[in-house]
């Protein structure tokens, strides 16, 4: 039995003709491709945060892809990871300059900027990876700007006098390092938790009576160091 029926309007072209079936296919691929690509990142996100050592068929398992397909995409782990730093950067970024433009006073921006950042974990994609990979120049770039809003920001923040004048910029830096190594239970209550020890952490910040704080802040060496692959 013959179909007469006119082919479907997604498969004519603009004046009315049948588009040419390479076509059709080339974007069946590219759609295909394209999720295939969103599995491949939401598994390595999973794999390697939860184990930044795992081999890279660990991450072609958890999404359900052959190894071959995560190859053609990705040339290596390195690359892989590589590319996940870059997405916590460009998070990172777009919440730094949402918060730097928000108007809000600097407190609350600086704090809704923390609590959106936790949300995302992007300490997880960018610090935890540290000395995984060889970071590109653009990516060097990147965490430069990142340094430099934030600093701007922190800088608000501190001008308010709502911040004890005894923590620095990287003291900040770290504590959100740590909370992103908060684990328990599945993703939605670790995310609570998260937000809930920001809370704490967010009034040991505030000025007023506390103790002094020991020893001497983490540096800008200690914290580059890290980046360097051994």
């Amino acid at each position: 039995m013959t179909n007469d029926a006119a082919p479907p309007r997604s498969h004519q072209a603009p004046g009315g003709e049948p588009a040419a079936r390479g076509t059709t296919r080339l974007r069946g691929r590219q759609a295909q491709a394209a999720h295939n690509d969103e599995l491949i990142l939401q598994a390595a996100r999973e794999v390697f945060l939860a184990d930044p050592t795992a081999p890279i068929s660990a991450v072609a398992e958890r999404a359900g892809v052959g190894i071959g397909a995560l190859y053609h995409r990705y040339a290596s782990k390195e690359d892989l990871l590589r590319t996940l730093c870059r997405n916590g950067q460009e998070i990172y970024l777009t919440e730094i300059k949402q918060a730097l433009n928000s108007g809000e006073e600097p407190w609350a921006a600086w704090t809704g900027f923390l609590r959106r950042i936790v949300a995302a974990n992007t300490h997880g994609l960018t610090v935890r990876l540290a000395g995984l990979f060889v970071p590109s120049g653009e990516q060097l770039s990147l965490a430069e700007e990142m340094r430099s809003l934030s600093i701007e920001l922190f800088e608000r923040a501190r001008g308010t006098g709502l911040l004890r004048d005894d923590v620095t910029f990287l003291d900040v830096e770290f504590l959100l390092e740590f909370l992103a190594g908060v684990k328990l239970g599945d993703a939605s209550r670790t995310a609570e938790l998260r937000q809930r020890h920001l809370a704490v952490i967010i009034d040991g910040l505030r000025s007023g009576q506390h103790t002094a704080l020991p020893g001497q802040p983490p540096t800008w060496a200690e914290q580059t160091e890290r980046w360097i692959t051994h």
